[in-house]
């Protein structure tokens, strides 16, 4: 694949059988943005943390985030237009299984990424949602997309698209992103 990737992980990070990790694995040059704290997120602090990963970027990546780490892209997104941070330094994002943290069955106390930023993305996005994700409704799903002008693309009964719902490698995801990435593409 051809594109930059910065891979931006969700809450408790993504283990050895996410396809995050998979991916991260087969592509050398891909990065995952680190965090000081993967249990306890604080989005500001998790905002700073990803522009820093964005800065050190020779070119323009494309985000490919999972979970919480979803929310993150659109928290950065909504702070780097309002604080003089330039939303141009990304090509795209590639948002997979967003968690719901607005919802009141979200495991974890969300560390200020409430609510949900519902503003248009300034970048071209793809969201790959299933409808049964635990961790947020398909009607939610749809509405981050809506909201977020992000491409939508349901995947059926998928769980929560990460290792435990049996999302491993994922080459149906990695064809998806490809995809995209050629989208990107002058």
């Amino acid at each position: 694949m051809k594109c930059d990737i910065l891979i931006v992980a969700g809450l408790w990070n993504s283990g050895p059988q996410h396809w995050q990790t998979h991916w991260e694995a087969k592509y050398s040059k891909w990065e995952r943005v680190a965090h000081r704290d993967w249990n306890a997120p604080e989005r500001d602090e998790w905002v700073a943390e990803l522009d820093a990963a964005i800065a050190q970027c020779e070119g323009r990546p494309i985000l490919v985030a999972h979970s919480l780490g979803c929310m993150l892209v659109a928290q950065w997104a909504q702070w780097a237009c309002t604080h003089g941070g330039s939303p141009l330094k990304i090509a795209g994002a590639f948002l997979v299984a967003p968690s719901d943290v607005d919802a009141p069955s979200y495991p974890i106390d969300p560390g200020g990424f409430r609510p949900v930023p519902m503003a248009p993305l300034p970048f071209p996005s793809v969201l790959v949602a299933s409808t049964d994700d635990e961790y947020a409704r398909i009607d939610r799903s749809r509405a981050f997309a809506a909201a977020w002008g992000s491409k939508l693309v349901e995947i059926g009964d998928a769980g929560h698209i990460n290792g435990d719902s049996g999302y491993g490698p994922w080459p149906e995801g990695e064809k998806l992103l490809e995809d995209f990435c050629r989208t990107l593409q002058p």
